[in-house]
Order: C-alpha cells, then sequence, then structure tokens
C-alpha cells in the first residue's frame, strides 16, 4: 500500500502542488521523462494489467491489448513525437495600428489535476488524461473507480514506481467526496451525468475548469444503400467490445422497416461469427462490472419485450455469473423500456423509422450524444447528419475509432460531455494559452493617442479605429 492511499487527499494536493511550484515539471526533459516511464510501466507490467482486467470485467488478454494498454501506447508515442513542436510559441500577426511589434501565444502548465475514471476502461480512461497531463506540464491526482478493484490496486501500486508527480487515492465515494473539496486546476471526470453535476458543483466552489466526458444514447442509421452484411459486422462488433460497456458504442440502430427486417439474420449471423453458439463459453465474451449492472439490463430487456419488442438473439442472462448473453431487439418503439435510458450493456435494440426524416426527428428529441453513427453511400444523407444533428463525435461506416485516435480530439456536447483531449488536444487542454506581446519603446508610435485628444488626435484616433 503507497503511503497516497492513507493520506488526507489535502496533504497529498499540498505535497503535489508544492511540486509544481518548485519548477520541476516544466521542462520538456521532465515531461519526456514521464512519458517514457508511463510507457515502460504499461510495457513491462502489461500482463499484471490483463490480469486485473479479466477480473474485474472478464476482459480476454487481446482485448484489453486493443481496448487498454494499445491505444494508451500509440497516444504516448504520438504525444513524445510531436510535443516539442506542439509547445513552441506560436507567432501570430499584429494588426498594423500596434506595429512595430511582435505577438505569440506560450503555453503554459496549468497546476495540479484530478482525473476521476470510469470502471468500464479503468486503465486507459485513467492514464489517458494522464498523458496529456504530463505532457502539458501539470502534476496529477488519480482517482480509479472503486468498482474495478483489482485494477485501481494495480494502478495505485505500480504508477508511482514509474512516474514522477502523480499520486493514485484508491477508495469509494467517501474517498471521491474528500478529493472533491480541495482546489484544483483542472479536473477530468469520466462517468454519468449525476455523479458529473457533483463534480460541476465542487468545481465550481474554486472557479475550477472541468473537461466532463459522459454518454448518452448513441445512435446508429442504417439504410437500403450500405453493404448489410459488412455493416452488421462492424455493428455488432462495436456494440460488444467490452460486453457493450462502452460510452461510444451503437446504443440503438434507427432504420427503415425493410432494412431494420435485413439486418436481423446478419447481426444474429454476426453474434456467433464472433462468439460461437453459446457466448457465455467464449473467452473473447466479457461480463457485467457488477452483478447489479447485470441485473439492470435482465430488466431493461424483460420489461422491453413485455412492451412489444422481440428477441432475435440473446435475452438471457445468468446475473449471479454477471453474464449478459449479446442480445439484439426488434419492433422495438421510441418509447419502449429500452430507449429511456442509455443501455450501456449489451442490448441493441433496432427502431424501425419510416425515413431519414423520422431519424433526425428521434435524435434530436433527445440529449445530444457522445456519438453517432452512419452506414450509407448517400452522401446526402451523410451530410444531413451531419448539418441537422449534434453530437461529440461522427463515424461513417465505422464505429468507436474515433474515440481512441491520438489524431482527433475526443469529447461530448451538451449531455454528453464538455471539453475534449487527446494528442495535441489534451496539452491545449490542460495548459493555459498565455498571450505575449513585445513592442519596442521607440518609437513610441502611441504617444499620438494618448490623452490630451485634440482634433488632430480624435482624427487620428477615428481613423486607425
Amino acid at each position: 500500500m503507497t503511503i497516497s492511499e492513507t493520506e488526507p487527499a489535502a496533504v497529498v494536493v499540498r505535497r503535489l502542488r508544492d511540486q509544481f511550484d518548485s519548477g520541476v515539471t516544466k521542462p520538456l526533459s521532465w515531461r519526456l521523462a514521464q512519458l517514457d516511464g508511463l510507457s515502460a510501466m504499461l510495457r513491462g507490467h502489461a500482463r499484471d494489467l490483463e490480469e486485473a482486467l479479466a477480473a474485474d470485467l472478464g476482459k480476454s488478454p487481446t482485448e484489453s491489448r486493443l481496448t487498454e494498454t494499445g491505444v494508451l501506447l500509440e497516444e504516448i508515442r504520438h504525444t513524445r513525437t510531436h510535443l516539442r513542436s506542439w509547445l513552441a510559441p506560436r507567432r501570430v500577426s499584429v494588426p498594423w495600428q500596434y506595429q512595430p511589434a511582435r505577438a505569440s501565444v506560450v503555453l503554459e502548465p496549468l497546476g495540479v489535476m484530478l482525473v476521476m475514471a470510469p470502471w468500464n476502461y479503468p486503465v486507459f480512461l485513467l492514464l489517458g488524461p494522464l498523458v496529456g497531463a504530463l505532457a502539458a506540464g501539470n502534476t496529477a491526482v488519480l482517482k480509479p473507480s472503486e468498482l474495478a478493484p483489482r485494477t485501481a490496486e494495480v494502478l495505485a501500486r505500480l504508477v508511482p514506481r514509474y512516474v514522477d508527480g502523480v499520486e493514485v487515492l484508491t477508495g469509494g465515494v467517501e474517498r471521491s467526496t474528500e478529493l472533491l473539496r480541495e482546489r484544483y486546476d483542472h479536473i477530468v471526470y469520466t462517468g454519468g451525468g449525476r455523479v458529473a453535476r457533483i463534480v460541476m458543483t465542487a468545481a465550481a466552489q474554486h472557479l475550477t475548469p472541468v473537461t466532463l466526458e459522459l454518454g448518452g444514447k448513441s445512435p446508429a442509421w442504417v439504410d437500403g444503400t450500405t453493404d448489410l452484411q459488412a455493416a452488421a459486422r462492424r455493428i455488432a462488433w462495436s456494440k460488444l467490445v467490452n460486453a457493450g460497456q462502452t460510452c461510444v458504442a451503437p446504443d440503438y440502430l434507427l432504420a427503415p422497416p425493410d432494412v431494420a427486417r435485413a439486418l436481423e439474420p446478419l447481426l444474429s449471423r454476426a453474434v456467433t461469427r464472433m462468439y460461437g453458439s453459446d457466448p457465455a463459453r467464449s473467452a473473447d465474451y466479457g461480463r457485467m462490472v457488477s452483478t447489479e449492472h447485470a441485473a439492470r439490463l435482465e430488466r431493461l430487456v424483460a420489461d422491453s419485450v413485455a412492451a412489444g419488442a422481440r428477441v432475435v438473439v440473446g435475452g438471457e442472462a445468468d446475473v449471479a455469473e454477471r453474464y449478459v448473453a449479446p442480445t439484439v431487439l426488434a419492433d422495438v418503439a421510441p418509447d419502449s423500456p429500452v430507449m429511456a435510458e442509455e443501455i450501456f450493456g449489451p442490448v441493441l435494440p433496432i427502431v424501425p423509422v419510416a425515413d431519414l426524416d423520422a431519424a433526425i426527428r428521434l435524435v434530436r428529441a433527445g440529449e445530444k450524444p457522445l456519438a453517432l453513427y452512419a452506414f450509407t453511400t448517400d452522401s446526402g444523407a451523410r451530410e444531413r447528419l451531419l448539418r441537422e444533428t449534434s453530437s461529440g463525435g461522427v463515424g461513417f461506416d465505422m464505429p468507436l475509432v474515433q474515440a481512441s485516435m491520438p489524431t482527433l480530439p475526443f469529447g461530448g456536447v451538451g449531455g454528453s460531455g464538455m471539453g475534449s483531449y487527446h494528442g495535441e488536444a489534451s496539452v491545449r487542454a490542460f495548459s493555459n494559452a498565455k498571450p505575449v506581446v513585445r513592442k519596442p519603446l521607440l518609437p513610441d508610435t502611441f504617444a499620438a493617442i494618448r490623452p490630451p485628444f485634440t482634433g488632430l488626435r480624435r482624427a487620428l484616433v477615428r481613423r486607425l479605429f
């Protein structure tokens, strides 16, 4: 057990602030050394992390590499490659009225950050923001989710051994509440809207900026112009990664009635190809994080079937084993129970709609989603979806990947979050963009616009501005 796990949060934050104030985190060499340490930890302890993820979420080692450690290593590599150029002062033009002068924008680190991670991707969503925090020259407190206890324990043990300026504090709600009483220079929270409001309320006491990555019901539009078999394979894969516990997974499908019917056997076949006839026995299919989560999904399916939905594939659950079968529901009405909340599990409703107009109306009737997907070759449909809907990100013919590319900012809008990070977006989000102006004292070009404002000077001001 590390000291910081039992220390008061105030003591930990004070220590990190003293370290930041000493200036040790500002040099590029320090930032690169921390990124190297994080990379060494991920490579040297891949098995420890994979075993913890398997215990908490039933993830296979391959899925853990694909969705947790692998994307982190790519994020670190990309950041390390470009960090020097990202941090270089950026020259900006100076209007002629202010000449002679030079102006630039300098990125300076903010200070002490707090990163609060969820349980569904407990490595990637804790350490991903940390990459940007360290690259920007900050110190950080990490709070892993108590719902993934094995992974939290491994990270609390390993991170301080490899990375300077970072402390990991484990614990439950009381520990999170204690942490939120302290003053930070930026908070990154990933999770649900209810806790996000608590985080924002706490941050407001100190006027602390926040990055909130939430979720919501991310739709996928499918029409008859696309290759339905290929679309079904990608939809099934993206929905069932991490057993559906992915904030940017397709939450529901919208399709014209004939396309909806055609998708049913194709989705069923795609599920079988990935996980066999009995997914419960597949080494590649994960589990729910808790029995409570499994029971919630079991009730959601039962209530939706009672309301008129039809099970195409799956529908079974073993709550004690935290198992919920990959499930596709057809004939789902917009007011079905499964449409009333973010599913966050391996249940995919197909909602038949008359046309794209009806699909857009349904999407716009709810909160702005974290992602929107479309499987269509119709350029007009793509343009309409981009223009007439709002979402954190958009994927045409390919779900999920926009959230893992270090070259793209990742974030939500409205009810799905605020702010974005990844790659250069992280460094800019976790830095202060400080404007710097250099104007020589001579020639004193501003002498002409200082009082007293004579007729000539008034005329000059009118001409200049």
